[in-house]
């Protein structure tokens, strides 16, 4: 094994308008200053190509829906190909078996332009601002997929808020976990789940989160301040509020250095952690969690 194994990560942090074309030009600019950085993968905000339409609940915002081969991933894939760099869109998909089923999807684009496969979205806010079950129905399983020498999986956005998700990716054998986002809501924990997953998991979590967008006539501050948490839970690097593009590298190689140091993963005792699957303990103290109505 190498002294270094790096991989320069490009994120890609935006605000969107109604035009998704206007919105793809904008990210494929971006995407430009990564590659003229030498990015290895370039990873984007959930749903960048439109404006964060599950803010409201309208059944218009469908038309943004599209497959998983639609002009937006060709578009990529096209680009991903020229520029010989990995790229993770994620788009509002429409299922090409299913009608009426749509997800929040994270697509994987390998240098050659191929698609590898994609994440779906398990979980789905239904909150203020964010009425995700309106729109999306819950994907399932957490794959992962082999870049050159290392391997990548995802989660998005809400996703992060539930250990279980990163767990499942580090014990699968993923180094880089990339958590595409859109929110501005539990600001406390956005660097610290970010941190966290990192650490408990002794790999690199990439989080790429909304800026500031007009949506409806209303401006709406998404947080931004994208980040990369190494495999001790410490920040590799960390973007502002404001919109942009930056290329970080990280060296894929401490995670070995740290997992000697701090076996978490080979130390943990499955045979313990029976509760987290028994279908009668699973909502056992379920009323505990839910705000009572008023």
């Amino acid at each position: 094994m190498s002294e270094k194994n790096i991989v320069k990560i490009g994120m890609v942090q935006m605000g969107s308008v109604p035009e998704k074309q206007e919105n793809i030009e904008k990210a494929i600019s971006y995407a430009d200053e990564a590659v003229s950085q030498k990015a290895d993968y370039i990873v984007y905000n959930e749903l960048f190509t439109t404006p964060y339409f599950p803010a409201t609940e309208d059944i218009k915002y469908f038309e943004y829906a599209e497959k998983d081969d639609g002009e937006t991933v060709q578009i990529f894939r096209k680009y991903a190909k020229e520029h010989k760099v990995g790229i993770i869109p994620t788009i509002f998909e429409e299922d090409r078996t299913v009608r009426g089923i749509f997800y929040d999807t994270a697509i994987f684009i390998d240098k050659r332009g191929d698609v590898m496969g994609k994440y779906r979205k398990i979980h789905l806010p239904q909150l203020n601002g964010y009425y995700e079950k309106y729109y999306f129905h819950p994907g399932s399983g957490y794959p992962v997929f082999q870049e050159d020498s290392y391997r990548i999986g995802s989660v998005i956005c809400y996703d992060r808020h539930f250990q279980e998700g990163p767990r499942i990716l580090a014990i699968k054998g993923a180094d880089i976990v990339f958590i595409p986002t859109t929110t501005n809501f539990y600001p406390e924990t956005w660097e610290l789940e970010t941190r966290a997953h990192a650490a408990f998991n002794t790999m690199f979590v990439v989080g790429v989160n909304r800026t500031e967008e007009e949506f409806e006539g209303k401006r709406i501050k998404y947080l931004g301040k994208s980040l990369i948490a190494g495999p001790s839970g410490e920040i590799v690097y960390q973007m502002s509020d404001k919109e942009g593009v930056s290329v970080t590298d990280i060296d894929v190689n401490l995670i070995r250095k740290r997992r000697e140091k701090a076996p978490f993963l080979a130390d943990r005792k499955v045979i313990a952690y029976e509760e987290l699957v028994d279908n009668d303990m699973g909502n056992i103290h379920y009323d505990d969690f839910v705000k009572e109505e008023k």
